[in-house]
């Protein structure tokens, strides 16, 4: 069974006087295919400044480009497969738990 994954932008920190977007505050998530359990990581990460000449304008920004930037500023190909297993194992762990937490005594 495939499980889906999700990125979502939540905010864009930008420069005011570029509008060169210098912060992506961001979301993914996995769920499995039969959406009984789902996982997620957030976070935030820099990206560097862009090239003036082949920037793209603040209001044309759209979601598809600013989760492209955030996965090569993660560190590409790599780095995503790694956030993507980690989120496999948490879902992994939720369909087939190893451990369980509570008080004996309280029945």
């Amino acid at each position: 069974m495939a499980n889906i994954y999700t990125w979502k932008v939540g905010q864009c920190d930008r420069l005011l006087q570029t509008g060169a977007i210098s912060t992506l505050h961001y979301t993914v998530t996995a769920e499995t295919e039969d959406g009984v359990y789902s996982a997620g990581a957030y976070g935030s990460i820099g990206l560097e400044a862009p090239d003036a000449k082949t920037m793209i304008a603040y209001d044309k920004v759209t979601e598809a480009n600013c989760v492209e930037w955030l996965k090569a500023a993660i560190g590409g190909e790599e780095k995503v497969a790694e956030v993507l297993a980690a989120l496999d194992n948490q879902l992994t762990e939720k369909r087939t738990p190893t451990t369980g937490a509570g008080l004996p005594w309280a029945g």
